[in-house]
Parts: C-alpha cells; structure tokens; sequence
C-alpha cells in the first residue's frame, strides 16, 4: 500500500529534507577519506521510508518547535538508524546484500569501510545533538544526548540485536520475543517520540501518554515487519525475505500466526492512537504515521 493521501505530502518532504541535509552534511572531500564519506552517503540518501524522522517531526510539531531544529533532531536519529542497518548488513551479523533496493555499503565497497561508515554515522549523531543550532538550553541538548544514546546502546537497540543473535541458537517463548523487539526496534522509534517531548519541554502527564503511544507503535510496527518478512517480496521491500523463518527464529508471525498476528498489530494501533486523544487534531500527523505503520508493503 502506498501512503494515504494526507500522509505523502509530509513523507516526501521529510524524504527531501534529509536528503539534502546529508548532501550537506556528508559532503565529499578531496583528501583520502573520499570512499568513506561515499560509503556513508551510501548508506543515508536516496532511499528508506524515513518513518524515524517523521515521527520526530511530528512529536516535535505538537509542542511548536521551530522546524529546522526539529529536522537536526530528526537528522541525529537517522545517522544512528542508518549506521544500524550498515552494521546489521554485514557478514557476521544478518549477512545482507542488499538494502532500500540497492547493494548494501559492504557490498558497494568493503567491509571495513561499511563498519567504519557505521562508526562515523553513530558518532555523527551525537555531534549534531550537542551542537548550539539545536537548541539554545544546553540542559535540552544533554537530554537529547542521553535519550539517544540509552535508545541506542546495550539497554536499547544493540541490546536487541545481541538478542537477535542469541535467537538463531535458542528458543525464544513471546514474552522474550517482544522483549527483543521493544529493544531493538521499539526504543529507537520511541526515542523519536521522547526527543520531541524534550524539545518541547512537555510536561510529565504528556510525556507519559507519548510513551505509552510509542510502545504500542513500537510493537505494532514489528509485527507488520513480520508480516512482511512472511508474506511480501524482495522486489517491494527492498530487502531479502523469509530470512528469519529460514534462520529458524521466532517471530510474532511464527508465535502467534499470521491472522492473529495482524489482529494483534490492528489492536495495538488502535491503542496507540487513543493515548494520542488528549492533543486534538495537532497529532492527526502521528495517528496517521500509526496507520501507515501496519498497512505500509516496504
């Protein structure tokens, strides 16, 4: 499915913002750090559904950020999913050849630029995070770091991916399944949603009801991942299919099958939506997101 008519003109502008904005920022030099930046480019332009970014934006709008702090924000958080997928591609881990419909960076060039590309975008991040231009308080820019870093790092998605691992040589029951998705998926789109509540300076009462929106996204958005794993094709996803069931990891499709599956995601949707119902027609953008979410076929 395609983005719903109210939600496209937003996906395509974000999509143009962060290209051009990494046009910027990834700009080539002329010294002998040329094929890692190529590398990187690789890896963050022309491609993705760039759902991270617009949840940051959207979170953002609710509480009036000013838009070109809340497109660094947003563009942090994609240099950080972006270096996921490069690490996530290589050989000693989901072994990928291709990404977005193109070759993955380690494919295009090599391994050690793909891992060094990884490392540059990661630490990228945080170097925009803690730059003035993204916000005057230095309090908000610590807090941002923080968030990012914990959504990031052993206790967020890293921890999920050595959980992933961990799965192609254990049996994982649902409740460790949904454990290792809410980290390794679930906290990175939840830290969008938190960057805009500290951009903003939400209070605790909305901070709370994000959260609790972002969790259920979290979890509905895997499972329609799964879904796709189990039911699309390489040709629309842009990615190789099936990969898990033939890995013989558990999924929430495997554990649950695919109508309960889907009813479980329709479910979590519509939960999400409703902690949204205390912001008005200003989170018309995330419920809209929420839908896209399970009815996407990429």
């Amino acid at each position: 499915m395609h983005p719903p008519p109210a939600l496209k003109p937003a996906l395509d502008a974000l999509a143009q913002a962060m290209d051009s904005r990494f046009d910027r920022l990834l700009a080539v030099p002329e010294d002998p750090r040329r094929r890692l930046y190529e590398a990187m480019r690789h890896a963050t332009m022309d491609g993705g559904k760039r759902m991270r970014p617009l949840l940051t934006v959207a979170a953002c709008d609710l509480f009036h950020v000013e838009k070109e702090r809340a497109l660094r924000v947003a563009l942090a958080i994609e240099c950080v999913h972006c270096y996921s997928l490069v690490h996530d591609d290589l050989p000693c881990m989901d072994d990928d050849d291709v990404r977005r419909g193109k070759p993955t960076v380690h494919k295009a060039f090599d391994e050690a630029t793909a891992v060094l590309a990884g490392d540059a975008l990661l630490t990228l991040a945080f170097e925009v995070l803690a730059d003035e231009a993204t916000h005057d308080d230095p309090r908000v820019r610590l807090e941002l770091i923080q968030e990012l870093a914990r959504a990031s790092g052993p206790a967020g998605m890293v921890g999920g991916q050595a959980m992933d691992l961990a799965a192609e040589t254990s049996t994982f029951d649902l409740p460790t399944t949904t454990r290792l998705q809410q980290l390794k998926t679930g906290a990175l789109l939840a830290a969008c949603i938190e960057a805009g509540a500290i951009m903003g300076k939400a209070g605790a009462d909305e901070r709370q009801r994000l959260r609790a929106y972002a969790h259920d996204l979290g979890l509905a958005f895997q499972i329609a991942d799964d879904l796709l794993d189990a039911e699309g094709s390489s040709a629309r996803t842009g990615k190789a299919v099936a990969k898990d069931a033939a890995a013989g990891k558990a999924t929430f499709v495997s554990l649950l099958g695919i109508e309960r599956a889907r009813q479980q995601a329709d479910f979590l949707i519509d939960q999400a939506i409703g902690h949204l119902s205390g912001f008005g027609a200003k989170a018309d953008l995330l419920r809209a997101i929420a839908r896209f979410a399970i009815e996407r076929d990429h």
